[in-house]
Parts: C-alpha cells; structure tokens; sequence
C-alpha cells in the first residue's frame, strides 16, 4: 500500500517545471545516469535471462498501469471457479537478470525505489531491464514469479502458490482506457470478475476494521493562459486491481510469518492527536464528521470524485506515519501488524520499481517450493528495513519538494489575493504560526499573523509569497 501520491504535470506545463525539477535533484543530490558498469551489466544480463522450466503463457494475462508506464511489473488474470475465484498475478523476476553483488544488485541498493517527479522519473533498474527485457510487455516471453490464489466465495483466501514461470501478456491496457470500456458494458467479461473480487476484499476490509486510503493524483496545467492545480480522482478500476496487490501482499506476508522468516510492511496504530488534527482538518473543509464515526468510516464516508474530500484524503496520509519494514528469522517481530489493513502485509508486487519486493518473492518462491531461503535473502535480510527506510525518506522529501513547487507555481501570479481559507495547525512554539487549508485551490501552507493564530476557525488569507525557484508559499491571516 504506498502512502505516496503522484503530481502529473500536462505537457503544456513540462518547460516551466523542468528547472525547478533539476534544481531539486541537485539539492537532494539525487541519483541520474546509471555508471557505465552498472549499463552495461544490463544490458549483458538483458540478453542472457534466467530461465525457469515452467511454461504458463498460455494463461490470459494483461497488464494495466496509468497511460505511458513501460515498467510493468505485474500482469493478471482472474476467473470464477466452482468454489469461488482464482487469481493468477504474474509478477516481474527481478532475479533472473540480477546478481546478488553484481553492479546491478549494488546500484540498487543504493537507489532503494524509483523516484517519481512530475513527468520525470528516476528509475531503481536501468531502462534496458525496468522498461524492456524484465518488464513484462504484451507478446513477449517474459520470466516472472506467478501466484496463483484461491478464494472461497466471500473473497477469503484459502491456497497460495507462488513458483518461477515463463509468461506472456496478451495486452498493455491502461485505467482510464479499460474504465471507459466497462462503463460501456463493451469490455472483456474478466473486468466484471475484478469488480466482484474487489468489491468483496474491499468488504472484508471493512469487517477486518482496515481501510485503504484512495491517495489522489494532483494535475498542473495551464486553463485558458492560468496555472492551475487539481485533483484527479480514483477509478473504480483502480480500486478492484489495488486490491489484488493488497491480497498478494497479504499472502505473502502470511507465508512468511507461518514459515517465521521474512520482511513486514508495518503500520502502529494512528496516534490520537493526529485523529484530532483530522477533525479539525475537516470541519476547516466543511465535511460532516460525526463523533460516533471512527476514522475507517469517516474514510469510506468521502466521495473522491469532490475536491475537497480529495483533500481531505490528501491531509489523511498524516496518520500513516511511523510506516517501516520489520526483518525477522525465528522470532516475529513485537509490532507485525499494519494498521490501516488490520492485517499483516508486505511489499511483493513491484520489484522493478522497489528494492524489497525482490526478495519478498525470493522468499515466497523458496517456501511454497520446500527449498531453504537462499543464503543471499538471508545475509541481506536485516540491512533491508534501514535500506528502505532511508529511500523511502528521501522519496518523502522529493515528492514534498515537487509538490511544494508546483503549488508555488501555480500561484505565483496570484500573489496579494485573498483566499477564504481554515486554520488547521498552531505552532507549540510560536502560537502566531500555523498551517492554514485554502479550498481553492485546495492546499496546505504555512500562515502567520500578528496575533495568535484561531485553530479550527474559518479565515480569510492574504498570499505573501509563491516563490517557485525556492518553492515556498506563505500565507498571513487578515486582520
């Protein structure tokens, strides 16, 4: 489950954020070009594959990613069966082209996860392996891990297996693409399965107390000469394929804890003050949020299809805080659990994207095989969750960094407008210090004011500063 969003930048606003994208690559002294062993290494490792004896290409499977993607690390198919459902999810084998200590290996662990910025990138993999011979491309064979899972008819699972396979995917579909299509009733009858399977996980999450968080897209653009900043909301069709993710994950997870060696996603339950700040968030926004109601209802409450319920998700990552990985061999680890699943998970689907997953499915492989955990997981096993806890740090701060640009650039021309707006934050320190939310456009920024700042109270502000080369926004309350 990431706690990430993605701002997509519309190409007419590619050339204004381009610096500002390249400034902050320097400043974070972010990784670019791949060193010339690590290139060649793929490119020598692209064309000699490791390839496994089993042949299931036969099976139906496509992927379906946003517009554009050519890394693509998972390809699915799904069927009714007698008792219920079987999902196939082939996913990409990292391991067939990579080493353990290889240049490849080893720039990997260095980058940690692919880093995205706007309409920019900066991949885990080089392009020849996360863009070509490793992702899994329609009509291409392709190495991948292949998990089968049975469900019964409620949408339990009741039998994983996951074993190395040569696969091929059938086509290269994308959400907005297949959505249209099933609004129209004119789509493969697979999609209509998807839905049932999704709907019914989603429905044991609720049972379970979980609830997944629709993170939102943000889009810049320009709208008749004026920047602007807004939110895209969730398919449905991306809500039913997160959900296989999330069931793989799971299943994972419940491999390795049954086995007692492996990698957790862990998530401690949210700290109440932060539930608090969330209330205040949402009466700044107008949402309705009954007292009787827990935070997984208010969540299922929002419509994502309204921007200022897409805002008031936006504001809701705030309590997936505290999110880290948990190695263990023999013993389980005290805190296994990721709370807003109510379940035990891992990281297991996108290996070309994420440097764990490679060996969550070197794991799973292993025990669903009966074979020891190969000596090269196990070595690098307890290294990892301080491996993922750094990138993921630094993938924090450059996603903060592009969003925190392209809200100074969308209002950089908007500077000495007022803006009707809610205090959501006073400073502990400097009680004339704060975050305020404007509801149009829907961001958070710092506020000031001559006296103490009002916490929960509507106000109108006044913009002092969109500055785009620093990418800082102020605020300062009225009166």
């Amino acid at each position: 489950m990431s706690t990430t969003r993605r701002l997509h930048i519309k190409p007419e606003a590619d050339t204004a954020f381009s610096q500002g994208l390249d400034d902050i690559q320097r400043d974070l002294k972010l990784p670019s070009a791949f060193p010339p062993e690590v290139e060649a290494a793929a490119v020598a490792a692209a064309a000699q594959p490791r390839w496994p004896a089993l042949d299931r290409s036969e099976i139906a499977l496509v992927t379906i990613d946003p517009a554009g993607a050519m890394d693509l690390d998972q390809a699915m198919y799904v069927e009714r069966t007698e008792g219920g459902y079987r999902v196939y999810y082939a996913i990409a084998d990292v391991a067939a082209f990579v080493s353990a200590g290889d240049p490849i290996d080893l720039e990997a662990h260095r980058r940690g996860e692919t880093l995205y910025g706007g309409q920019t990138k900066i991949p885990l993999h080089p392009k020849v392996l996360s863009e070509d011979a490793a992702s899994l491309l329609p009509d291409q064979l392709r190495p991948a891990l292949l998990w089968t899972i049975e469900l019964d008819h409620t949408g339990e699972g009741i039998a994983v297996d996951v074993r190395r396979a040569k696969v091929r995917s059938r086509a290269k579909l994308d959400y907005d693409g297949v959505q249209k299509l099933i609004d129209a009733g004119t789509t493969d009858p697979m999609w209509a399965v998807l839905r049932e399977i999704g709907e019914l996980r989603r429905r044991r999450e609720v049972s379970r107390g979980g609830v997944s968080l629709p993170l939102p897209e943000q889009e810049v653009g320009v709208v008749d000469g004026r920047w602007e900043l807004a939110f895209r909301a969730r398919l449905p069709l991306e809500d039913w394929n997160e959900q296989i993710s999330l069931l793989t994950g799971m299943a994972a997870a419940h491999l390795m804890v049954q086995a007692g060696v492996g990698i957790l996603r862990t998530l401690p339950p949210p700290d109440p003050r932060s539930i608090e700040r969330l209330r205040v968030t949402a009466r700044a926004l107008a949402i309705d949020w009954p007292a009787a109601l827990d935070y997984p209802g208010f969540i299922r409450s929002l419509d994502p299809t309204k921007s200022l319920h897409v805002a008031m998700l936006t504001a809701c990552t705030s309590v997936l805080r505290g999110a880290g990985y948990a190695a263990f061999n023999g013993t389980l680890p005290e805190q296994s659990m990721h709370s807003a699943l109510a379940a035990q998970y891992t990281h297991a689907t996108a290996p070309l994207r994420r440097l764990v997953d490679r060996y969550t499915g070197e794991i799973c492989v292993a025990l669903c095989a009966g074979q020891p955990v190969p000596a090269w997981v196990l070595a690098a096993l307890p290294g990892l969750p301080t491996t993922m806890q750094s990138c993921g740090h630094r993938a924090g701060q450059y996603e903060s960094a592009v969003l925190n640009l392209a809200e100074a650039v969308v209002l950089a021309s908007r500077v000495g407008e007022v803006f009707p707006g809610a205090i959501v934050e006073v400073d502990h320190e400097d009680p004339h210090k704060g975050t305020v939310i404007v509801r149009e456009p829907a961001i958070e920024a710092g506020v000031s004011g001559t006296g103490a700042l009002p916490l929960g109270a509507d106000v109108k502000v006044s913009l002092v500063e969109a500055d785009p080369v620093r990418r800082v926004t102020r605020f300062a309350l009225n009166g």
